[in-house]
């Protein structure tokens, strides 16, 4: 038998195309699993090497440090859990092993699947958009806190609270915080907060406990009452690595009751201490103006215009005189024009003027009505005249006309 060894694959290139396989099958991406525990090891980087296994197949598993600090029970060989992961290829060894991000007690897996369903429905809808949250006030003046009367949770906020500003004004809405009737009094607790008009902030706590004491606070009810309400709220839900569908929904999640009331109130000496120092920033900002304003307005009066505020008008007054002198040489000699003008216009005037025909021995006549008598033809025989000479008047009647023939000019 011949064998043709030019066409092979290399280890690396087998592993690489096995990881893309199970890379883009959605069911082996994205799953739950049950099984007994076996050869449980953590390591001490804090990751954890085990098996999980039933009557017919066995599949590795590993949980690194990030993702096993949220396993709030211990594993020991032999017990029942249901994982969540994915799985993939660890190429070193060739083997295939389910990657784990979540690891709960056999019997808490439905109520994992129904968080992370709610989870993620909650998320499409938009309940955790970080835009829509409302903000904390700084200093509330009345707190309205949906809580067990009788947990350790209210006393811790009550006790930070007079540490911190005692004159705050804290209301508690008894409700229970587990079990099944605990959701419905939760929403009824935030809906009366809602109707009062004198609530600033709400707090909603409770201490640690199991999944199944955390569940109402899971509910999509209390997620919806949370969402709807007017007025910001705090969670402040279980311990540190606890967290409910009421933590993203809330406005503002807290690690625990204690931190709640922390967020959700000033310390008195902090607010003070601030207001100090926002007085002395405020008062070292205005004596510098002060001082820059001081410098400035010295500098200023240093100028010699200040010094001597006539010298700011000496070229006006310089400008006004060679306008005064300029104004009045153009007058004169428009004033000397018009006068040689009216002199010789006076001297024509005057020469034709009739009397001066008079005074040289002639006279002017008229008729009656003392129309100008220029042409014998104006006149007839017995009409009255009037002759204009140097020293009067004469006033004739025509007795007789003759013609010339007219005068050459």
């Amino acid at each position: 038998m011949e064998y043709n060894i030019d066409n092979f694959y290399s280890v690396s290139q087998i592993s690489n195309y096995l990881e893309a396989i199970l890379t883009q099958d959605k069911i082996l991406q994205d799953l739950w699993v049950k099984g007994e525990v076996s050869n449980f090891y953590q390591a001490n980087s804090g990751h954890l090497y085990f098996t999980i296994k039933d009557e017919n197949a066995q599949l590795k598993t590993v949980m690194f440090r990030h993702k096993s600090r949220k396993v709030d029970f211990e594993i020991e060989d032999g017990i029942e859990i249901v994982v969540h992961g994915y799985i993939n290829i660890y190429k070193d060894r060739g083997e295939y092993q389910l990657y784990a991000d979540q690891i709960v007690p056999e019997g808490k897996g439905t109520l994992y699947q129904a968080f992370e369903k709610l989870k993620e429905k909650l998320e499409k809808e938009g309940l955790f958009d970080k835009e829509k949250k409302k903000k904390i006030p700084l200093i509330p003046k009345k707190i309205g806190i949906v809580t067990s009367p009788t947990g350790a949770a209210v006393r811790d906020i009550l006790s930070v609270v007079d540490r911190r500003f005692e004159n705050i004004s804290i209301l508690i809405v008894p409700s229970l915080v587990q079990g099944d009737q605990a959701s419905q009094q939760i929403v009824e607790g935030i809906k009366y907060l809602n109707n009062r008009s004198d609530i600033d902030l709400i707090i909603l706590t409770r201490g640690g406990g199991s999944i199944e004491d955390l569940w109402p606070f899971n509910e999509e009810e209390v997620a919806r009452a949370i969402y709807t309400s007017k007025i910001p709220v705090i969670s402040g839900v279980g311990h540190e690595t606890d967290f409910t569908i009421a933590d993203f929904v809330a406005d503002l999640r807290a690690p625990t009751p204690s931190a709640a009331a922390e967020l959700a109130i000033a310390n008195r000496e902090e607010i003070g201490n601030y207001l100090d120092n926002l007085t002395k920033r405020l008062l070292q900002n205005q004596r510098s103006r002060i001082e820059t304003a001081h410098k400035r307005l010295a500098s200023i009066a240093e100028r010699r215009l200040f010094k001597k505020p006539s010298e700011l008008f000496i070229d006006k007054m310089q400008n006004l005189d060679e306008l005064s002198r300029e104004l009045k040489y153009k007058m004169e000699q428009t004033l000397n024009k018009s006068s040689q003008k009216f002199n010789i216009l006076s001297s024509k005037i005057d020469a034709l003027s009739p009397l001066k025909t008079i005074k040289r021995g002639y006279s002017i006549t008229y008729d009656q009505e003392n129309n100008l008598i220029s042409d014998i033809n104006q006149i007839k025989v017995g009409q009255e005249l009037k002759t204009t000479i140097i020293n009067g008047d004469i006033i004739s009647a025509v007795q007789k006309i003759e013609e010339n023939g007219g005068l050459d000019e």
